[in-house]
């Protein structure tokens, strides 16, 4: 039996039968690497639903990825780490999902503290050692 007969006998033949059907992560970000969005997505930065936004369920210009991210962060917000590792999907296809996702204004991402702008800890303890004092 040839190969093309036996794909069209088995329209369901996989290369590897426990994986079933792979769809590549540039098909799923239509080939693009990174979003128009002008927001610096952290692995620790936290995607929350906009509370105004519409369900994304009934938007058909997203895709299934979009509505999971949407509805993974519905209850609580949730990191690009965390989403990538839900979806077990690449960090970079995540990034370029919330992405969308922000430009749509269905979500909006928290960036974390950037470490230079973080309280210097001996200041603290001098406040703390200072109301004590008194």
């Amino acid at each position: 039996m040839s190969e093309s007969t036996h794909h069209a006998q088995h329209p369901h033949h996989f290369f590897d039968a426990e994986a079933g059907p792979v769809v590549r992560p540039y098909a799923m970000t239509r080939g693009r690497t990174s979003s128009t969005a002008h927001h610096r997505l952290d692995l620790i930065a936290l995607v929350v639903p906009e509370p105004a936004a519409h369900h994304p369920v009934h938007d058909q210009s997203l895709s299934p990825e979009h509505v999971e991210i949407v509805e993974r962060c519905e209850d609580t917000p949730q990191s690009i780490a965390e989403l990538a590792a839900g979806l077990d999907l690449p960090v970079g296809v995540v990034r370029v999902l919330v992405g969308d996702l922000v430009e749509d204004e269905l979500v909006h991402v928290t960036r974390p503290v950037p470490p230079a702008e973080l309280p210097d800890v001996n200041i603290l303890r001098e406040v703390i050692n200072g109301l004590r004092a008194l």
